[in-house]
């Protein structure tokens, strides 16, 4: 029996991921950090309401087996690009330290398809700087999955990323061969690929998001 760490869990893929450890029997306890509650009485869940952007200062109650971290926001929602970094960047990388100070040995992190440190592009370029910095504290077992678009409802309205979506449904089938990657991908895909990735052998440290897909559809 197994403890893991969530952080997002009020997010769509947190909550999502949520569920599924609820329901399943190898996990005994889900610890939840965020800034607010996700309102859900379960025996499984201990939930731990701070300033995310002080993580660090909940080491004490930073242990698990697990951690996954869901963590992510947007231009619209957060327009302050220094802002924007200290969740994007800073709440990743001080959960991935965390995880060496308290030997935590699974790391499982979503991230973004076209994250790259060297990006003209602020949000690739965050998103790739992230991945390097938790890559870099070498947990034993660290996975960054790289999904495209994620589909799926919102809680919030993102009329931006709603359009987008409508649009690809329309050229998701004319994504073939090496375009297949940017296809939109289902949050519960992703969940999936993150349970069966902390549960498993898997070499690749970043998975895109059509090898976020196969491995679901493989198991």
């Amino acid at each position: 029996m197994k403890t893991a760490i969530i952080l997002g869990a009020t997010g769509l893929t947190g909550g999502i991921l949520l569920q599924k450890l609820i329901q399943d029997d190898r996990y005994e306890k889900i610890k939840l950090f965020s800034r607010k509650s996700v309102n859900i009485s379960h025996p499984k869940i201990e939930e731990h309401l701070i300033d995310m952007l002080k993580l660090r200062d909940s080491a004490q109650d930073f242990t698990a087996d697990e951690v996954f971290c869901c963590i992510g926001t947007t231009n619209a929602k957060t327009p302050d690009k220094d802002l924007y970094h200290k969740i994007d960047y800073g709440i990743p990388v001080s959960a991935a330290r965390l995880c060496k100070t308290n030997k935590i040995k699974t790391l499982v992190v979503i991230s973004a398809l076209g994250a790259d440190a060297e990006s003209r592009v602020f949000y690739n370029r965050t998103k790739g700087e992230m991945e390097k910095a938790v890559l870099e504290f070498d947990i034993p077992k660290t996975h960054i999955l790289q999904p495209s678009l994620i589909g799926g409802k919102r809680v919030e309205k993102r009329s931006g990323e709603y359009f987008f979506k409508v649009l690809m449904k329309i050229f998701n089938p004319l994504l073939i061969g090496p375009l297949k990657k940017y296809r939109t991908i289902h949050p519960e895909t992703i969940v999936s690929a993150m349970i069966w990735l902390a549960n498993n052998d898997f070499e690749e440290k970043r998975v895109l998001s059509d090898k976020i897909k196969a491995i679901v559809k493989k198991n």
